[in-house]
């Protein structure tokens, strides 16, 4: 009988975690959940840690004297490090939002162990400092359904026979707008998503169509590609995730049902394939099949525009574009800017910014605080307008 494989969910009370987890109760001759960790949910963590047998748990916003009965517990952001480089975790899954993890990402590649990684902050704000750590081919497994997608149909193709990437969007609710409609677009419609169940930010960023222009950026950095070879379309059905096209002409896609537990195990398992048509869900029937897709008109979606020119410049654009979406995405959601003023406010905090790029990996952390200050003030200036 093969060792089980031992595993830490760094974000495990959110929905991407939620995916890893199932997949694990599902096939438990297989995995072993050794440690969870999350921002604050400390009665979820708990629940999770009895449920799938965890020895270790960890909050990194906790409320005062947090303690569990028959678990060890760890406090602080510095404690996913420590998880990262525990001798009792043989992969480590990243599914937490926000740069928070990034320290623990990199202790993890260094250490050498398998991560899986499903939170795109740690490649686009710190792909420089994160991409080299990698010791070797596939250690590094996406997770998000796109970029995974692109991953499987690259994984025994030589890197020189890539010639371009495509991602797929569904195009959000208002993929079938004018532009005139998308200004009177409201939180309440933004956030009823066609596909995917998530959480109101990365709802909205479907959107607007920022999260398929950073994926893109995401992508860049995950399979060492240009800008200009690399790309989006929109796909309704979100049953094809991602293509990739190669120097010869052909060109492989992978279509599957719209579920984070598929993208979830094909990381988990790798270099094997887990039984998911039998224990998770079944394949699409051929006679499901829609293999539509458009391109993506960057006058309804400026977002997506920016956050593709912010690719293409590079430097510090990446992280001030992160940080002032966060902002204005906030205060949309709090009814303090229209649908429109998203793009407005991103485009002006990106232009306006005049410093260099970053060095560092703290450079580049600081600049997300600094893109999301800078909008934050055009975003109260406009309020009080």
């Amino acid at each position: 009988m093969e060792k089980k494989i031992r595993l830490a969910v760094i974000g495990a009370t959110g929905s991407v975690g939620g995916a890893v987890l199932d997949v694990c109760s599902r096939f438990p001759e297989i995995f072993e959940v050794t440690a969870l960790a999350a921002r604050c949910n400390a009665k979820k963590l708990a629940e999770l840690g009895r449920r799938h047998g965890a020895k270790l748990l960890c909050l990194t916003e906790p409320c005062a004297g947090w303690q569990e009965d028959g678990f060890e517990c760890l406090t602080g952001t510095k404690a996913l490090s420590e998880i990262a480089e525990d001798d009792r975790v043989d992969h480590a899954i990243f599914a937490s939002s926000g740069v928070a993890a990034i320290p623990a990402l990199q202790k993890a590649l260094s250490r050498g162990i398998d991560v899986s990684l499903a939170n795109k902050e740690s490649v686009v704000v710190a792909g420089p400092w994160v991409m080299p750590l990698v010791k070797r081919q596939w250690q590094l497994r996406p997770v998000d359904s796109e970029h995974s997608a692109v991953w499987q149909c690259l994984r025994d193709a030589p890197k020189e026979e890539l010639s371009r990437i495509w991602l797929t969007a569904s195009g959000g609710p208002f993929r079938d707008f004018t532009c005139e409609q998308m200004k009177d677009v409201t939180p309440e419609a933004a956030l009823k998503h066609p596909i995917w169940k998530m959480g109101p930010k990365i709802t909205i960023d479907s959107a607007t169509l920022m999260n398929k222009g950073i994926e893109c950026i995401e992508a860049m950095q995950l399979f060492d590609m240009p800008a200009e070879r690399v790309g989006a379309l929109i796909h309704p059905r979100s049953q094809v995730h991602g293509m990739a096209e190669f120097v010869d002409g052909t060109l492989k896609m992978l279509v599957s049902r719209a579920d984070m537990r598929l993208p979830a195990a094909a990381a988990l398992a790798w270099p094997k394939r887990l039984a998911a048509a039998e224990k998770i869900l079944p394949p699409l029937e051929p006679s499901q099949w829609d293999l539509s897709f458009r391109e993506i008109d960057e006058k309804l979606f400026p977002c997506y525009a920016a956050a593709r020119w912010a690719g293409r410049v590079g430097g510090a654009m990446p992280p001030l574009l992160v940080g002032a979406d966060e902002s204005a995405v906030r205060h949309f959601l709090n009814h303090e800017i229209s649908f429109m003023d998203i793009a407005g406010i991103i485009n002006d905090v990106l232009e306006k910014y005049s410093g260099s790029a970053p060095k560092t990996l703290e450079d580049a952390i600081a600049l997300v605080g600094e893109g999301e200050r800078a909008a934050d003030e055009l975003c109260i200036k406009r309020r009080n307008v």
